[in-house]
């Protein structure tokens, strides 16, 4: 910019364009590609523009509505416009320190109403609407702005912090009350279990007893068939007694020897065998009853 060529062609490389001035004022703008111009009739190459994307990145720091001081990386990327090159050759001395300016009048004229939580949702709104600003205002010194991208919002290291702790407490809250509700689903089927194992062991409690008074009653009835004179009262005793003997084998035979004491004598036998026959029938008028 500024730069005076005074020979009779140049190369223009793609993606560029050339300024041409006559006599210092703006002639013709030169094309990519072999331009010639006529040094004796005061035309010259008085500098070059690219077209290509320009990126300036624009760190904005401000405050939230409630109080935050957050710090804002945006990036800018523009262009120059071809038909207008002359304007962004003439107009601006130094267009980045023209746009930087812009950017931070926009996003501290639009920050300072949001919070902190509405300012990361609502990121895309302000970029917008520095886009809306910049187009409006560097469309007339030959630019535009392709794209404004909010690339980052970094709150202060303390408010960071904060916003961790108060996401892990929610976070182990949530989990307190999943955890509670499996607890409560292991008790709840844990006592399910339970009462379905107690309600199997007392049928078959129930059945067992029920065998034992089946097969008592057919040995006694076989007994008494087989044997003249014997009624069922004495196969009954006989019957008990012989298991009341088995269960005293059993027990001295055990291979976890433990001391019980029995009452044992003759008058005794005859009262356990009172007890087992009294118990036995009081358990088939249960189930009868059932």
């Amino acid at each position: 910019m500024g730069n005076v060529n005074c020979v009779f062609c140049g190369c223009i490389e793609q993606a560029s364009v050339g300024v041409v001035e006559k006599w210092g004022r703006f002639y013709r703008l030169a094309e990519p590609g072999l331009n010639f111009w006529n040094p004796l009739a005061g035309e010259c190459l008085s500098g070059i523009l690219s077209t290509r994307i320009n990126s300036l990145d624009v760190k904005i720091e401000t405050k939230t509505k409630d109080n935050v001081f957050v710090q804002l990386l945006c990036s800018i990327q523009y262009r120059v416009i071809r038909q207008n090159a002359d304007d962004a050759f003439y107009e601006l001395q130094n267009p980045t320190e023209q746009i930087q300016a812009y950017v931070f009048d926009v996003v501290r004229a639009h920050v300072p109403k949001m919070n902190l939580d509405e300012l990361f949702e609502q990121k895309d709104e302000v970029a917008k609407a520095v886009l809306e600003e910049l187009e409006k205002v560097m469309g007339a010194y030959g630019y535009n702005i392709e794209h404004i991208l909010m690339v980052d919002i970094i709150p202060d290291a303390s408010v960071r912090r904060a916003m961790n702790e108060i996401n892990a407490a929610q976070r182990m809250q949530l989990a307190s009350v999943y955890k509670g509700e499996a607890d409560k689903i292991l008790q709840v089927k844990k006592a399910e279990a339970e009462a379905e194992a107690k309600y199997l062991g007392g049928v078959g409690v129930a059945r067992q007893r029920q065998a034992i008074t089946d097969g008592l009653r057919e040995n006694i009835l076989n007994f008494s068939h087989k044997v003249e004179g014997a009624s069922a009262k004495e196969v009954m005793d006989l019957i008990m007694i012989t298991q009341y003997f088995d269960t005293i084998k059993d027990l001295g035979n055990s291979s976890k020897n433990t001391t019980v004491f029995i009452p044992h004598g003759p008058g005794h036998v005859r009262d356990i065998g009172d007890q087992i026959r009294n118990g036995l029938m009081e358990a088939a008028s249960a189930q009868v009853t059932e």
